[in-house]
C-alpha cells in the first residue's frame, strides 16, 4: 500500500480600500482598510490519518462480542439505535494493523451513507450496537471483514467509526 503525499498552495491578495471621510468618520482624511483574502488549495489527496496507538491489537479494555469483533466506545451515544435495514451516515477511517489507512470519510471531509446490511460483518454488528452521536474503535477479524476478497485490505482491520444519524 503507498502512501500518497498531499500538496498545498497557499495564495495571498492584498488590496488597498479607501473609505472617503463621513460625517460618522473624523473629518481629517479618510479610513485606509488593508485587506487580505487567504486561500488554500489542496492538489491531490489529503494526508493520512495518523493511526490510533492501540492499532495492532484490541487493549485489555476492549469489549469482545461472541463473533470476535472488539470494541471501545470513545464517546457514548444519545440517539437512536440502527436496524439491520436501516441506513446511516457516519464518518469512519480504517487503518491495517501495521497503522496505514486505506480508507477515511474524514480525510475525504465528505459523511458517507450506507445500508447497515449491505456492509462487512463487523460493520453490521457494531453499527447495531451504536447509537446517533457515538464514536466506536472498532477491531474487525478478516472473518468479520472481507475474508481474503482481491482488491481490499488483508487481516484484521481497525476502524473509527462516528454515528451520525439513523435514517428509517
Amino acid at each position: 500500500m503507498t502512501r500518497s503525499r498531499s500538496r498545498y498552495s497557499i495564495a495571498m491578495a492584498t488590496t488597498k480600500l479607501v473609505l472617503p471621510p463621513t460625517k460618522i468618520l473624523p473629518p481629517k482624511g479618510g479610513l485606509v482598510l488593508l485587506l487580505c483574502l487567504l486561500a488554500i488549495h489542496c492538489g491531490g489527496t489529503r494526508p493520512a490519518i495518523p493511526p490510533p496507538p492501540d492499532v495492532k491489537a484490541a487493549p485489555a479494555n476492549a469489549i469482545q462480542t461472541s463473533s470476535c469483533l472488539s470494541y471501545i466506545v470513545l464517546v457514548e451515544g444519545w440517539g437512536k439505535t440502527p436496524g439491520p435495514h436501516d441506513e446511516v451516515t457516519l464518518h469512519y477511517t480504517g487503518w491495517t494493523t501495521d497503522g496505514a489507512m486505506f480508507d477515511s470519510s474524514v480525510a475525504r471531509d465528505k459523511i458517507a451513507s450506507f445500508k447497515v446490511d449491505a456492509l462487512i460483518a463487523g460493520w453490521t454488528e457494531a453499527l447495531q450496537l451504536m447509537k446517533e452521536g457515538g464514536q466506536y474503535r472498532l477491531w474487525i477479524p478478516e472473518a468479520l471483514a472481507y475474508q481474503g476478497e482481491k482488491g481490499f485490505p488483508e487481516g484484521m482491520l481497525v476502524f473509527q467509526v462516528e454515528l451520525i444519524t439513523v435514517l428509517r
